[in-house]
């Protein structure tokens, strides 16, 4: 059994961590309700801009929609990663690197696979199996739609350029502060809805058809990158301070074990001295 000095320390030492971890956890709380609201505020928009753009999917072959929407002989792809900046937040990195991972090695094998990071934590790691085209780490520091649009503007010249045949995001979905779902979406070429209902809606358009579609297409994909983002960044905080919860839960544990730990080895210590008095004095008598 450990003397006395070291349960101590022990003691000491996790007691500092559960105070860090229940800070921790406070401030990703803190962080949790305000990116929770942004999220929930706008997925009716991107909701509802996602689909007007399917309602105009028939006619994308015919207008300046089709640059986005030419299905190509897949050669090329390009994964878009979204992770986050800071770890302690459990397995909320790695199930995003675990999906990446298995897309280029079952989806798309024999594919020629880039990756385009955005966070610190998946570009640390992809980096050192995959070919990294750019990391937009930089985006958590100001996360507003002009930034993220930037990002989309580049993905989408790339693959209007012919660059990639095929853009997919990967990144966690919010649902609750327990729960992070994994996505993968694809990005570009646009799917085509499926389904008559929206199809046969009868809109009217002003200024025009083309028009309409030459802003609508941009705008939406630019939206549902910054919407994936919002959702990882949502997701992110929901898993931290889940993770801080159950360390501090667990340094709990562990503090009432070793103090349990340090009362029996004290009681000992206490009983053994008494036992060598007692010794001596019946020495002494005898």
């Amino acid at each position: 059994m450990a003397n006395l000095k070291e349960i101590r320390n022990r003691i000491s030492s996790v007691s500092s961590t559960m105070q860090i971890t229940s800070a921790m956890k406070m401030v990703s709380a803190a962080k949790l309700k305000k990116a929770q609201d942004a999220i929930t505020a706008m997925r009716p928009y991107a909701d509802k801009l996602t689909e007007l753009l399917q309602s105009l999917s028939a006619t994308l072959d015919a207008d300046s929609g089709s640059k986005y929407s030419s299905q190509r002989e897949l050669n090329k792809v390009l994964i878009v990663a979204i992770t986050s900046n800071k770890g302690l937040c459990g397995a909320f990195n790695t199930n995003v690197i675990k999906e990446a991972t298995r897309l280029s090695q079952e989806e798309y094998a024999g594919k020629d696979v880039s990756v385009v990071t955005i966070g610190k934590k998946g570009n640390d790691v992809l980096s050192k199996g995959f070919k990294i085209i750019s990391n937009n780490s930089d985006v958590f520091d100001d996360l507003t739609f002009d930034n993220v649009a930037t990002i989309a503007e580049t993905l989408m010249g790339r693959y209007v350029e012919g660059e990639f045949d095929k853009i997919v995001l990967v990144y966690n979905k919010f649902k609750n502060a327990g729960t992070q779902i994994v996505m993968t979406e694809q990005f570009l070429p646009i799917v085509p809805i499926e389904g008559e209902a929206d199809a046969n809606t009868d809109y009217i358009f002003e200024p025009s058809k083309i028009e309409i579609v030459e802003q609508l297409i941009p705008k939406s994909l630019k939206t549902q990158l910054f919407k994936g983002i919002r959702d990882s960044f949502a997701s992110e905080h929901g898993a931290r301070m889940t993770a801080m919860h159950k360390a501090t839960d667990n340094a709990t544990e562990l503090r009432d074990q070793l103090k349990l730990t340090y009362n029996k080895a004290r009681q000992a210590a206490i009983t053994n001295e008494i036992l060598e008095i007692v010794g001596g004095a019946e020495a002494l008598n005898n």
